[in-house]
């Protein structure tokens, strides 16, 4: 079997994408964050202590999107050209969805800039909460749609929450 990130002598390498071409390329993750009562209510009436949770959480899925080439080893550093977050409040758990959406035209996918995007946003609404409840629970976290590149589109069909 011949491993993308194995050099000839086994060795880690970034895979070279230079002879792909340039295609628009939008990747979407979500990710569920379960939490107790209280916890949710200080987000939705807006009394946690250390400010509003939701639009942090955005803005530090926002940032790590961006960063993603800096946590991912292999993972090539891409020129987003866009990204956006939505939250769904989930009374009925409770807890909260937030799905990211990002975009570029390039060379290579943008999946773990999304996930990873995803994965910083919900353990920024845990650090926010760690206060009110240590027992939240973040997961799962997933793809739900690609689209773009060599490999084509992708729609995740078993979708929860």
């Amino acid at each position: 079997m011949n491993l993308t990130h194995l050099d000839e002598r086994d060795r880690p390498k970034m895979v070279d994408v230079s002879d792909k071409n340039t295609t628009s390329r939008v990747a979407v993750a979500s990710g569920l964050i379960t939490m107790s009562r209280s916890a949710f209510n200080a987000v939705v009436n807006q009394t946690a202590k250390k400010g509003p949770v939701l639009q942090t959480a955005v803005i530090a899925a926002i940032m790590g999107t961006k960063k993603t080439s800096d946590l991912i080893p292999m993972c090539h550093p891409l020129n987003l050209s866009g990204v956006h977050c939505d939250i769904e409040e989930y009374p009925e758990l409770p807890g909260f969805k937030l799905i990211v959406t990002a975009k570029l035209s390039g060379q290579t996918g943008v999946e773990m800039e999304a996930l990873t995007g995803t994965s910083i946003g919900l353990l920024t609404i845990y650090d926010m909460l760690k206060a009110i409840d240590k027992g939240m629970v973040i997961g799962p976290i997933q793809l739900e749609t690609k689209s773009g590149g060599k490999s084509g589109d992708y729609q995740r069909n078993d979708s929860k929450a």
